[in-house]
């Protein structure tokens, strides 16, 4: 069966939770100012390496004692480097609530064989803060980027906290408001919120972060890429754009290009109301149609940049097979890109809502996400 499908297609279907949207003044005649054929090293590359880390500081609100390092290997480089070097000094507590948080469990248990206690909660839910044993290290996601959840905020970090509070916040950075006080090491990665090109990590260290780095050798060998410190000393180097590997300049270019166009919209506050508007959308489109839902189960913890949806009509046998078909009808249409739910994630669509995003793209999307269910459902239904 097929309708009369909607008359106008989102601008943009790039609706991908990373690498996601460029900006939306992006054109490849703004990287001409790039370092390109330059060392990392020369005058010209350190100058542009330290501008990222301190418009990030600024745009961010990131406070001025904090250290800022890019890193080698996007989020991923980020979280283990702060994991093999900080992790060990005292009990770990492993906070997961989507793969990627499952993933850091993995790595701590099975591989630094840290003693460890495991908090997990299904997709759509998040961990009960309040039952968090603080003095302990905790490793967490503030915003789950493959079941559409988040912290709501940071109130259940006890300031007087004895351990370390290590936070993946690669889909949550510029999209939320992070309190820094209760954040002792925060990660993130450009191809996210701010549509950067990939590779590229952000490791934010609070002083303390930095008081266990030199007075804590781990028990472990330390590859070369993750080590930040000689000689008991934190290397301050790191984090001032002298990068542990060579960095693409080209990809520096585009992340500062970004940065600018963040500040052009209203720093952080226009970031996160540009989120804001376009999540609200889909939800609101959610309340009106019985046939999808939010994963989120408590609206307080619904992630305003990787927005999971769920189809919900009793007429669907094969949740899998019924999204799948849904997703692939969007592309085939150049309506949206990516928007399958991840791998090991409930069935369903995800759809990145972040600031990059436009809100006319969003409300677009939401006719033909109706069109496409319809035409699906049809067909099913026909075949049965």
């Amino acid at each position: 069966m097929t309708t009369h499908h909607p008359a106008h297609r989102p601008a943009n279907p790039r609706f991908s939770s990373g690498p996601c949207a460029k900006i939306p003044t992006f054109e490849l005649s703004k990287l001409e100012g790039a370092a390109l054929g330059r060392s990392h090293r020369a005058k010209i590359g350190k100058e542009k390496l330290l501008a990222a880390i301190e418009e990030t500081r600024d745009i961010l609100g990131i406070p001025a004692d904090y250290r800022i390092g890019i890193v080698p290997a996007s989020d991923t480089g980020a979280v283990e480097m702060a994991m093999w070097s900080l992790l060990g000094a005292r009990k770990a507590t492993m906070v997961a609530w989507e793969s990627f948080g499952s993933g850091w469990v993995s790595d701590v248990v099975k591989q630094l064989k840290i003693d460890a206690e495991v908090k997990e909660a299904g997709y759509g839910e998040i961990v009960d803060f309040a039952t968090i044993d603080f003095d302990t290290d905790v490793v967490f996601t503030w915003n789950g980027t493959t079941s559409g959840v988040r912290l709501p905020n940071g109130d259940s970090i006890p300031a007087d906290r004895a351990g370390l509070t290590i936070c993946d916040a690669t889909s949550a950075a510029f999209a939320m408001d992070l309190p820094w006080d209760k954040l002792d090491v925060t990660t993130f990665s450009w191809q996210k919120v701010m549509g950067g090109e990939a590779a590229h990590g952000m490791l934010i260290l609070s002083p303390r972060a930095v008081e266990r780095l030199e007075s804590y050798t781990p028990a472990w060998p330390m590859p070369k890429i993750f080590r930040m410190t000689k000689g008991g000393k934190l290397i301050e180097g790191i984090f001032k754009g002298e990068t542990i590997n060579t960095p693409s300049m080209l990809a520096v270019e585009d992340y500062l290009v970004a940065l600018d166009w963040g500040r052009s919209v209203g720093g952080l506050k226009g970031l996160i109301e540009r989120a804001n508007t376009n999540a609200k959308i889909l939800w609101d489109f959610c309340d009106r149609n019985d046939w999808i839902a939010n994963l989120a189960v408590d609206p307080a913890t619904r992630s305003n940049t990787s927005v999971c949806l769920k189809f919900t009509d009793p007429r669907i046998k094969d949740g899998a097979a019924f999204a799948k078909a849904v997703a692939k009808k969007l592309e085939d249409y150049n309506v949206a890109y990516d928007v399958g739910a991840y791998r090991d994630a409930p069935a369903g669509l995800r759809v990145w809502c972040g600031a990059t995003v436009e809100a006319s793209d969003v409300e677009v999307l939401t006719l033909w996400l109706k069109w496409a269910f319809e035409e699906v459902i049809a067909a099913q239904t026909e075949a049965a």
